[in-house]
């Protein structure tokens, strides 16, 4: 990922949530603080969980793709999360969630959101991507596995 879809404030590691709307929260905290975003996190929140109403980001191997399109932002962003628990995502595969890309787009941004679902989604498919975001010591590593990936500058 190597246009700064991700950032280092925007990463983090061994989180503890309850539910989704907190995951939501920490995520949309960390986005509109890392990037000094003029948008209320209450708005980022209740975008999120209304695409969750649509259908589950759960896309199976305990990962989850939450996004958001909102007013007020100019390009595609994101955060990551890799939860002390895995919590229930109603995921595809039924498995529960520790690995979490938090997407958010500018509403009309349509094209440039789905190609920052599809290469963050190809980056989470790759079982070795997984297990080394998994095992990442901390989160500037976790960010550098998400911002240095030759297979995904390749697809890109």
């Amino acid at each position: 990922m190597t246009d700064d879809l991700f950032s280092a404030e925007t990463v983090v590691v061994d989180l503890t949530i309850v539910s989704q709307k907190q995951l939501f929260q920490d995520m949309a905290t960390r986005i509109i603080a890392a990037h000094d975003l003029e948008v209320a996190g209450r708005d980022v929140v209740a975008a999120a969980m209304e695409r969750e109403r649509l259908g589950s980001t759960g896309v199976g191997n305990g990962v989850a793709l939450p996004h958001a399109r909102i007013d007020g932002i100019d390009k595609v962003m994101a955060g990551f999360a890799r939860l002390v628990e895995p919590m229930e995502f109603d995921s595809v595969d039924g498995r529960p969630v520790d690995l979490v890309a938090f997407l958010l787009a500018p509403a009309d941004a349509a094209g440039a959101h789905l190609r920052a679902l599809a290469r963050v989604s190809r980056q989470l498919r790759r079982e070795e991507n997984r297990a080394r975001l998994r095992s990442a010591p901390d989160a500037l590593s976790v960010f550098t596995i998400l911002s240095d990936d030759p297979l995904d500058r390749a697809a890109a």
